[in-house]
């Protein structure tokens, strides 16, 4: 792989988009679009002992699916106003976070959410991979 020349932008990389039936425990960068079935809003706890923020965090869970299969996704404060149900949504670098022994598709800091046009897939309910519950076993090396 040659490196760019003084003031050239190094070539971007494809994305290879994944498919929501391919996700598995733990993984990130992942590229998918994504249709949003539903979104239902976390209302915030107050901790005691601990000073509320200025603004507490704004969390919603959403459905999210494809054609394969549909997942829970962590929208945190301005990704809520992007994920309304029936919006169609690009999510860039997501990653997979374990909760409770599930799957949840979650988009930090380094990743990116983008709305695009409608699909025209319909979102395959039926195989929610946030329902099925993994255990964690240590491997010995």
């Amino acid at each position: 792989m040659s490196t760019p020349a003084a003031g050239e932008k190094p070539a971007l990389r494809k994305p290879v988009f994944t498919k929501v039936d391919q996700l598995k425990p733990v993984t990130s960068g992942h590229t998918l679009t994504v249709k949003v079935v539903s979104a239902t809003p976390v209302p915030g706890r107050a901790r005691p002992g601990v000073a509320a923020p200025s603004r507490p965090p704004r969390i919603a869970e959403c459905l999210v699916g494809d054609d394969t299969g549909a997942i829970v996704f962590t929208a945190r404060n301005e990704q809520v106003d992007l994920l309304k149900p029936g919006a169609t949504v690009i999510m860039r670098n997501a990653k997979i976070d374990m909760f409770k022994g599930s799957m949840r598709l979650a988009v930090d800091k380094w990743g990116r959410i983008e709305a695009t046009e409608p699909a025209s897939f319909t979102v395959k309910e039926g195989n929610n991979l946030s329902l099925v519950e993994y255990e964690l076993v240590n491997v010995a090396e």
